[in-house]
């Protein structure tokens, strides 16, 4: 008698009781590089807006910090959920749940960004191992660009 190999997906949730609790006490916003950022660009006098979900034709993204007249949206990655070329790493326990859930975060992200492009606005991403001065830095340019002087 053989037994073939299931071809079932992953499943949709974490395969334990502990483990999915230990993702969803994992904060969505509010994080500290996040928190970082904010404050550097509010004491540059940048006002903007927090996780707001913005209503597209084709998707419904909901950026980290959101410059609604400048139409900059900021994106702050984590390096695990977000698989960064640097820091990002496939964990070795579970990766049938895993590796798809993760592909699945980066394929999200790739339609966020096609969708706020294609509706006119200006996208940019954080890693959150960026210095917070670095980052806050490159928003500023973009705003500064974005929004003509006699309007700031």
């Amino acid at each position: 008698m053989s037994v073939t190999p299931s071809t079932s997906s992953a499943p949709a949730t974490p395969p334990t009781p502990g483990r999915s609790r230990n993702m969803a006490a994992i904060k969505r916003r509010n994080t500290k590089p996040e928190r970082a950022i904010r404050s550097l660009l509010h004491a540059a006098g940048k006002r903007y807006r927090v996780d707001v979900r913005l209503q597209l034709e084709t998707a419904r993204p909901r950026p980290d910090i959101v410059f609604t007249r400048a139409r900059v949206a900021v994106f702050v990655d984590g390096c695990f959920w977000h698989c960064c070329p640097d820091h990002g790493r496939q964990p070795g326990v579970n990766s049938g749940y895993w590796g798809p859930k993760l592909q699945r975060n980066v394929a999200r992200d790739r339609v966020a960004d096609e969708a706020l492009r294609a509706a006119g606005w200006t996208v940019i991403r954080v890693w959150e191992h960026e210095a917070p001065e670095k980052a806050a830095e490159r928003i500023i340019t973009v705003l500064d660009t974005a929004i003509p002087s006699e309007e700031r």
